[in-house]
């Protein structure tokens, strides 16, 4: 049984969505997934720099319709069915609650739209739906390839990097991946060379929380290789992932509630702001 059967991938029309579409389905083709579309036009606020069309809901409306038809060429292009919807209001409320209304395993979305209808998808709409949304998120940065090969697991020891982790073993026995699980001890040199004991008691976590990933999927046939390295946590991750030429980073995300699950952990936040190659966050 594949990880994700049902996968809900939204676009703005913009390069960077329309990409993560492309190469997203010619990733999953193999695994015949249910894939549904998703395009959502923003209320209009008085604020879409368009005052000069006579009707703005209808030009808005005409950008979601080709936006969808482009994506269903995509689609027809690559021998792949999807279905396609164009919605209406909050962009991330739209795509969260379709996500749980239909019952959806994974969300797909590009990074860094440029779209009239997308420009929020920069940013705040892609972390508003990784913070309110039930199902695990992909991120597809513009250019990036997406494949399941080589995996990296950043992890911290919480219950998020546990699922994010027991999440990559899976995929990892499905599809055969080479899969490496860091952690970063983040103290500055200064720290170390003052508090020498307390340094080593927290390399010697790191080492514990990769080693029980290590141990976890041995137990399921997996091999995973352990990697401890000091540094800013977000850029450790993102150039460890470019010295195995990882395909995926495979990370946690916070469950917070109200406001602050708008605040992904920084993180996850910096990764995705950063990383070239796509994040998959994982939720518990």
């Amino acid at each position: 049984m594949n990880i994700y059967r049902k996968i809900l991938v939204a676009i703005d029309g913009s390069k960077t969505s329309m990409n993560a579409l492309r190469e997203f389905i010619n990733f999953s083709r193999a695994d015949n997934p249910d894939i549904t579309i998703i395009s959502v036009i923003p209320h209009y606020d008085g604020d879409l720099n368009a005052l000069w069309v006579d009707n703005i809901g209808s030009a808005v409306k005409k950008q979601c319709d080709m936006a969808l038809s482009d994506a269903l060429k995509i689609a027809k292009d690559a021998g792949v069915s999807v279905r396609a919807v164009c919605e209406e209001g909050e962009i991330h409320e739209r795509i969260v609650e379709l996500a749980d209304a239909e019952n959806y395993d994974l969300i797909v979305m590009g990074k860094e739209g440029m779209s009239l209808i997308g420009k929020a998808l920069v940013g705040s709409v892609t972390a508003r739906v990784i913070g309110y949304s039930r199902q695990d998120v992909l991120v597809i940065p513009n250019g990036a390839k997406v494949s399941w090969n080589n995996l990296l697991i950043a992890t911290d020891g919480s219950v998020y990097s546990e699922a994010a982790a027991m999440k990559a073993i899976e995929i990892a026995k499905q599809y055969h991946s080479q899969v490496k699980a860091l952690s970063v001890v983040d103290v500055t040199v200064e720290f170390m060379i003052r508090a020498q004991e307390v340094y080593k008691s927290l390399v010697q976590k790191a080492q514990d929380i990769t080693n029980s990933i290590k141990t976890l999927a041995s137990s399921m046939g997996i091999s995973v290789e352990p990697i401890v390295r000091d540094g800013e946590i977000y850029k450790t991750i993102i150039d460890v992932a470019k010295e195995y030429q990882t395909d995926m980073i495979v990370m946690g995300s916070l469950g917070k509630t109200g406001m602050k699950r708008l605040l992904m952990g920084s993180t996850a936040e910096r990764v995705l702001g950063h990383a070239s190659f796509p994040v998959l966050i994982v939720k518990p």
